[in-house]
């Protein structure tokens, strides 16, 4: 991003390349509509054009960048007066069918893994809209707890204690399942 500030058009790609698809399925899975999630994308694109004359080095460079699509997605529920529908239906990756069909070719063990797939969606899905995006940011981003923290502007321990809750609901779940 500093080469990027500093004029190198080709740094701008590379971020782009490196970051784009962690970066749309967050706000794909956030907002549940692939159509927003697509204007947010590139809302948040432009919104870190616009700010690349002032960036300066506070934190690791997806903390910043999840920070403004953090904050693009706040802006959003807020238009829409907090309502945060939430789909899984994302064409962006890879459909139930293949993350089940890699484990195993045997119908039944990809029956099973479809469902489990599908059962582990579902209760995303279901989490409260702050344990659902600090989940989602550590599995899509492998943000760190404070990295989490500082892109949500929570402190430390409320992102700790967000994952924690939302793990323990996602594994609870599953776990009725088995």
């Amino acid at each position: 991003m500093e080469r990027y500030r500093d004029g190198d058009a080709g740094a701008f790609d590379a971020l782009y390349g490196r970051h784009k698809g962690g970066v749309f399925r967050y706000l794909a899975r956030q907002c549940g509509n692939r159509g927003v999630a697509e204007e947010l994308f590139q809302d948040v694109w432009m919104n870190l054009i616009r700010a690349r004359a002032g960036y300066t080095v506070q934190a690791k460079f997806t903390t910043y960048l999840y920070r403004l699509a953090h904050n693009r997605l706040i802006d959003h529920y807020r238009a829409q007066s907090g309502n945060v529908p939430a789909s899984f239906d994302d064409e962006a990756g890879p459909s139930l069918d293949e993350v089940a069909g890699a484990r195993n070719d045997d119908p039944a063990v990809g029956a099973d893994a479809r469902q489990q797939a599908q059962r582990l969606l579902q209760l995303i899905e279901n989490l409260p809209a702050a344990q659902r995006e600090t989940f989602l940011l550590q599995q899509e981003s492998d943000m760190s707890i404070e990295e989490i923290a500082q892109a949500t502007g929570v402190n430390r321990e409320t992102a700790k204690s967000r994952l924690r809750y939302a793990v323990a609901k996602l594994r609870e779940g599953m776990q009725q399942l088995g």
